[in-house]
């Protein structure tokens, strides 16, 4: 009895009200830019959510495309496919499915645990609590709310002492990203257990404070725990419009809307009616100007894809520092494929993967954070966005390898 109440629990604790039973996810080949203007026909006809890139407007020839189709439409896009001579095939044939296998986890804890996906209410507990279990380290502030009213915690994470030089850290900007929040929660928990017992670690919690914010959308986080698991874009409404939210990585002063958004409210890259338009962006892009002198590296946390970007993706150009960026993310990429063999790729956002304006990485990179990265976390498309929990340990273990390889370049190249 007790097992099948334990059951029925966990079974409520995933319950979305989306049904994602028969929905497929495609990998389609696109060799030229008929094809393009094809995927980008089809994009129109059909509802088809982009998983890479985030758009129809993004493909490019000679580029594969992952794409997440309704279980009703499944049918007329083989067809479509296979009518216009496209190289497919299906890495996911029925979401569902692996949308509940993502629950594999082999701990058994009902409260927050680092080797499960938490929801918020856990993560907004466990935040109160790892600050107020280790004053000697943590110290936590709010650095404004959300549209539905949340607070955005932040974690100054650091042996206090007074004018420190610091390095951002944001997770769980897309919503559906669940493998980055996993991240920041990792983060806070080995600088914790490793301070005073591993070198490194301890030198760059003496000389370096780490501003963690666990959950940058924390309302579209909620929405894919509790309504649609596929959600991207933060929750917001306006006047006149029935399309709920705005893609926040699209939405601060960087070539705001200029290539790689859209301007529909209705697309999953809608840029919003204006830049920092959001109040998670703006409560972001104001801690950040505020504490601008002693920012000097900023790191974004996304997936899937396994990449390491650096500015520029709203333009082709390259970043007066390019050569050491460049260098330096392929250090640590290197450190990161040394624990599980992981191989990321790396370059700016705009030729490693697209053009697209308004991410948050460029706009630091703009405000004089001359250290600016995104990581792409795993995996390269065989689960997407649903990576199973057995995944987040040698997910998260292997990010610490790059991201203290870079705050420790960081601490060396202070300006």
């Amino acid at each position: 009895m007790l097992l099948l109440l334990a059951l029925v629990s966990v079974a409520l604790a995933h319950s979305f009200e989306e049904n994602f039973d028969g929905n497929r996810v495609f990998r389609v080949i696109v060799p030229d830019e008929d094809h393009v203007n094809l995927i980008q026909e089809l994009a129109n006809a059909k509802q088809i959510d982009f998983w890479k890139p985030d758009s129809a407007t993004q493909v490019k020839p000679l580029t594969s495309v992952d794409f997440h189709v309704k279980a009703e439409d499944v049918v007329t896009v083989e067809n479509f496919l296979e009518k216009n001579e496209f190289h497919y095939e299906v890495l996911i044939s029925n979401v569902r499915n692996v949308l509940e296998a993502q629950f594999d986890s082999p701990t058994r804890a009902s409260g927050h645990s680092y080797t499960k996906y938490n929801n918020w209410e856990k993560i907004e507990a466990w935040i109160q609590q790892v600050a107020s279990e280790n004053p000697h380290l943590i110290s936590q502030s709010t650095i404004g709310t959300t549209f539905e009213g949340r607070k955005m915690y932040l974690l100054k994470v650091g042996k206090p002492k007074p004018n420190k030089p610091a390095i951002f850290i944001d997770c769980g900007f897309h919503a559906r990203e669940w493998i980055s929040p996993a991240f920041c929660q990792w983060f806070v928990r080995e600088a914790v257990r490793t301070y005073g017992q591993e070198i490194h670690m301890t030198q760059l919690l003496d000389e370096l404070d780490f501003y963690v914010l666990p959950v940058v959308n924390i309302d579209g986080y909620v929405y894919t725990w509790t309504k649609s698991r596929m959600w991207r874009k933060t929750r917001s409404t306006r006047a006149g419009s029935t399309c709920v939210g705005v893609d926040p990585n699209r939405n601060f002063n960087a070539g705001w809307c200029e290539v790689g958004a859209s301007r529909s409210p209705c697309s999953d890259t809608y840029c919003g009616p204006a830049a920092e338009s959001e109040k998670e962006t703006k409560a972001l892009a104001d801690f950040i100007r505020k504490n601008l002198s002693s920012i000097k590296a900023y790191l974004t946390i996304h997936s899937y894809s396994q990449l390491l970007l650096y500015p520029y993706s709203y333009t082709n150009k390259l970043p007066a520092n390019y050569e050491e960026l460049n260098a330096l993310v392929k250090g640590a990429a290197k450190e990161l494929a040394t624990l599980h063999g992981t191989k990321y790729t790396y370059g700016p956002g705009a030729t490693t993967i697209y053009l697209a304006a308004g991410g948050s990485d460029d706009w630091a990179y703009d405000q004089g954070i001359k250290y600016a990265f995104t990581f792409e976390l795993r995996d390269k498309g065989t689960y997407g966005f649903l990576l199973p929990e057995s995944q987040i340990r040698q997910t998260c273990e292997e990010t610490m390898l790059a991201v203290k390889y870079i705050a420790n370049y960081v601490r060396e190249h202070l300006y």
